[in-house]
């Protein structure tokens, strides 16, 4: 049986190239920042030292951290990324063998860092050039690996409509083995055999977790294929939240239902929430001084309404808010939620209410760690209690800190849930906020909501 045609990317390798281009663009740079900053292109000695130790720590670095191989499917932003980590850690090794060799003083800072800028936009560009060059030839049929699926019928049409969709990453189905129920020895010979006629570059197992134990069988069919084998498992029947595949004490794991807000997250998080929130609240003192006045002078009572809400992980947490209704007291374990024309405003409640300027006093909630400014909105104790039976995945949401406003707001689903169809649907934008969070959808909201703000909520 003759062998599969190779691929471009299989006869000439990234791993083999890449640091060669690397090295060759960090030189060019260094020489055009020797130029810039020293008038010539023939650089000293000292600096040919350097520019040779930052190719070694370039491209030991990317080798690292697997930087020059599965471009395929790697997102360029991804590629970038690891770009802007090796270079910040190459920077920091550089300025550090400097400062401990003393050779501050025979060394330009300016050359290095000029020499660095250029050479990360010129590599970046050049993942960027690489990554276009083999998605043209892809979409007209090149360099594309075949691939053979196998699993239920309803299943593979899924995953064919998605190759169809995503022609630039270069797969193409080669044969398809459509699986009704567990397959038997015959039928596991069948499959091999026509893996095999079928000379293709990989095999991709999708089918649901209930027919995992068929994996190991196809495993054990295939083991004397040389192909690549991956298990696509299909989850349409679980309700998931920021799934994805992680290592977890050396293991590898499949993350159904997690947080998105860890590591760098949570720290880009939680700095964002904290310089927003003193800008904003340091901006709009006037107004605080305002409100508080007109909330006291208008009625008996304090100024600010606090009340127990659920946080991140369910723990309970005070919430505060401008008080906008009369004092009252409440039936034992109920929450009656604010109306149009509710009795219980006071006179300026339901201005502050219809403007959301109540929710002001929550910044101080977000600098104190227990709220962030974009989150899904905090219920009710009670609500929590009853809605967390009829919502699936409702607690879900409790996976993040709870904001100040977020996209279920700034899609409509703002104030008052008086029916479960509505609850349903804030719940369902919340989760899509968790599963989808970057600061660009934090500040997109964030925009979003001063334009809305003033426009009203669905209570008076």
């Amino acid at each position: 049986m003759k062998g599969r045609k190779l691929l471009v990317t299989e006869r000439f390798p990234l791993h083999y190239f890449g640091p060669v281009f690397d090295a060759l663009l960090i030189w060019l740079s260094g020489m055009a920042a020797y130029q810039i900053r020293l008038g010539s292109f023939e650089l000293h000695e000292r600096y040919q030292l350097a520019l040779m130790v930052t190719v070694l720590l370039v491209v030991l670095l990317n080798i690292l951290r697997q930087a020059y191989v599965r471009w395929r499917t790697t997102s360029l932003i991804t590629l970038v990324f690891r770009l802007l980590i090796v270079w910040i850690l190459v920077a920091i090794a550089a300025a550090s063998l400097i400062y401990f060799a003393q050779a501050a003083h025979r060394y330009s800072r300016l050359w290095l860092g000029m020499t660095l800028a250029i050479s990360f936009v010129l590599c970046s560009l050049s993942r960027l050039l690489a990554k276009k060059i083999l998605s043209w030839l892809r979409i007209r049929g090149l360099n594309r690996r075949k691939v053979f699926l196998i699993g239920p019928g309803i299943i593979l049409r899924d995953i064919t409509r998605h190759m169809r969709e995503e022609k630039s990453a270069g797969f193409s189905i080669s044969g398809i083995h459509r699986l009704s129920q567990d397959p038997g020895p015959k039928e596991m010979e069948i499959i091999t055999r026509r893996v095999a006629e079928r000379q293709v570059h990989e095999v991709w197992i999708c089918m649901p977790l209930a027919l995992g134990g068929v994996v190991k069988s196809l495993m054990h069919s295939l083991r004397y294929q040389t192909v690549e084998v991956r298990f696509i498992p299909e989850f349409s029947d679980l309700p998931l939240l920021n799934h994805r595949v992680s290592q977890v004490v050396g293991l590898y794991a499949i993350d159904l239902s997690v947080s998105p807000m860890s590591g760098n997250a949570r720290i880009i998080k939680r700095c964002e929430d904290v310089l927003l929130s003193s800008l904003i609240m340091t901006l709009c003192l006037p107004l605080y001084i305002a409100i508080a006045i007109a909330v006291r002078c208008t009625s008996t009572g304090p100024v600010l309404f606090k009340q127990y809400r659920t946080g991140l992980s369910g723990r309970r947490f005070k919430v505060y808010k401008f008080r906008s209704m009369y004092v009252h007291d409440e039936p034992s374990g109920n929450v009656t939620q604010a109306v149009r024309r509710d009795p219980r405003f006071t006179p300026v409640g339901a201005f502050l209410r219809k403007t959301s300027l109540d929710e002001l006093p929550q910044f101080f909630n977000v600098l104190q760690g227990r709220m962030s400014i974009v989150g899904p909105r905090p219920h009710a104790l009670v609500h929590n209690e009853y809605y967390k039976e009829l919502v699936e995945s409702y607690m879900q949401r409790h996976m993040v800190k709870p904001g100040i406003t977020g996209w279920a707001q700034v899609k409509g689903y703002r104030g008052q849930t008086d029916t479960l169809e509505k609850m349903q649907n804030r719940v369902e934008h919340d989760l899509w906020y968790i599963e989808h969070w970057n600061v660009g959808l934090d500040i997109l909201i964030i925009f979003k909501t001063l334009v809305i703000g003033f426009k009203g909520r669905d209570v008076f």
